[in-house]
């Protein structure tokens, strides 16, 4: 025994001295199992073997892993107003800027020739035009392919017979537009496995080329590379992942409200105890949630249910392309009426650029009520004063606070943007056709579940992964891959 201790010592320094260093360990390490490798003739490279066949076996039976990706952004209108992620794609592969979008299905990236792709942005990154003929892997798709007529019986693809090529036009709901033409090529991304193992990974998917855009999509104080459309059509890059087994069809977020916004983007299901669902709405092109009453401080508010039921023209919409929030007229006039009346003795209204604001000298949590959107399934997402209100500006020492919800004339229509999605958790299980929620510090990394077909639930840390994330759970993820390892090596050393 005594010509182990001195390795012994020398593993225990080495792990002390590296957790010091990185950030901290685990001040108890609990050793379940030895392993007396000696008696049973195994060597280490035969336990890799053996390892490398059962994870291949656990990767043929799992529903895929989870994919990672940062988020930056923040939904503050006076700072950035929106929530974009940075993706690579092509061979050699190249960064591309996209804004996270649940209200449109279709990934698109501008492309070489494009006309009115803005080529600076005000947000200090630096964009990219996607070139097809500079990637050694891309194709383009043409009308032939199962994926465009996929397309075609959504809208998101049309086709020339002239051409034979597989091509798009999308208009927004602010007026913008871009089109262009699909190309296929592999897509590059971290996976986060059952066994918390972490891989580098590509998938082959399809795309749009931006060859022209209009309004907003050409100016430049915020621009991006293109969107990604998180929709639940065909075309989505989470619908074609997970058709490949690539991951699981379910998708979630926490966008950060505080510290300069950011947060957790992963194609997989977040998990938290308190998270509560209600069903989607089946059969409709975005992610509509049955909408039945709105409570402000505590009390429901008269409106007529038909407000807020779901057809082609309205209902109520998770749209996370969109920055602030919108209520159909009825809703939004006794929404204001109730917020007025509850907050009126203790603050001073007033009109800034036709926006009912608020000067405040305290706390807006001592003034303003909670507000409670309750959903079908008795799924209610709580809003916090912060959720409902924006700081414009200051008026004499005092904060004026906006009403953020806005009055949509003459349509039927609520959208959820950004402004209430923030600091909550939010899961888009589209195998099981629901959306869950929960309030959360989006600043802090989650708990992923790694395999949805079974009972058995695994969790690791995500969001924090790449290089945009904390070096500190970037290392506490390293020290958790490494500590089987390091347990079977402390096994041998003290058999």
């Amino acid at each position: 025994m005594a010509a182990v201790f001195p390795a012994w010592i020398m593993i225990a320094a080495f792990l002390f001295e590296a957790a010091f260093a990185m950030g901290g360990f685990p001040s108890t390490l609990k050793l379940e199992r030895r392993i007396p490798l000696g008696s049973h003739g195994l060597e280490l490279s035969q336990l890799r073997e053996r390892d490398r066949l059962r994870h291949g076996r656990l990767l043929q039976s799992s529903s895929g892993g989870v994919v990672d990706f940062p988020v930056l952004g923040t939904y503050d209108p006076f700072l950035v107003g929106l929530y974009y992620t940075k993706i690579q794609l092509g061979s050699p592969p190249r960064d591309f800027y996209v804004q996270i979008d649940t209200g449109s299905d279709v990934l698109w990236i501008g492309c070489n020739s494009c006309n009115g792709c803005p080529r600076t942005s005000g947000l200090q990154i630096e964009l990219n035009l996607f070139d097809p003929g500079s990637s050694t892997t891309a194709s383009l798709v043409p009308c032939s392919d199962q994926r465009c007529r996929a397309g075609l019986q959504s809208s998101d693809s049309s086709c020339s017979s002239q051409s034979n090529q597989c091509s798009y036009t999308f208009q927004y709901g602010d007026g913008s537009g871009t089109s262009g033409y699909y190309v296929s090529d592999l897509l590059h991304f971290s996976s986060i496995l059952e066994g918390s193992m972490i891989t580098n990974n590509t998938a082959s998917i399809m795309f749009g080329c931006s060859v022209s855009q209009t309004g907003d999509l050409t100016k430049s104080d915020r621009a991006v590379d293109g969107i990604f459309g998180f929709g639940q059509q065909s075309l989505s890059v989470i619908s074609q992942l997970s058709s490949q087994g690539v991951t699981p069809r379910v998708f979630s977020h926490c966008l950060n409200g505080n510290n300069g916004g950011g947060g957790v983007l992963v194609l997989g299901e977040i998990v938290e105890p308190n998270i509560v669902y209600t069903p989607l709405v089946p059969s409709q092109p975005h992610y509509n949630l049955d909408l039945l009453s709105i409570s402000v401080g505590g009390k429901v508010l008269s409106i007529s249910p038909s407000v807020f039921s779901t057809s082609s023209n309205q209902g109520t919409i998770v749209d996370s392309g969109t920055t602030l929030a919108y209520l159909a007229e009825e809703a939004y006039d006794a929404f204001m009426a109730a917020i007025t009346n509850a907050v009126s003795q203790t603050v001073r209204p007033i009109l800034s650029k036709g926006n009912q604001c608020y000067l405040i000298t305290s706390s807006v949590n001592d003034i303003f009520p909670q507000v409670s959107l309750n959903f079908a399934g008795g799924a209610s997402l709580i809003l916090n004063p912060q959720d409902y209100l924006v700081q414009q500006n200051s008026v004499g020492g005092a904060a004026a606070w906006c009403i953020g919800f806005q009055k949509i004339q003459g349509q039927g229509i609520t959208i959820l943007g950004d402004l209430v999605l923030k600091d909550k958790i939010f899961v888009y299980d589209l195998a099981n056709q629901r959306i869950g929620w929960t309030n959360y510090d989006c600043s802090m990394s989650v708990n992923v579940s790694t395999n949805l077909n079974t009972a058995r639930t695994e969790f690791v840390n995500a969001g924090q992964m790449s290089n945009d994330g904390s070096s500190l759970d970037q290392t506490r993820i390293t020290i958790a891959l490494l500590l089987p390892i390091i347990m079977m090596l402390t096994g041998l050393l003290l058999s």
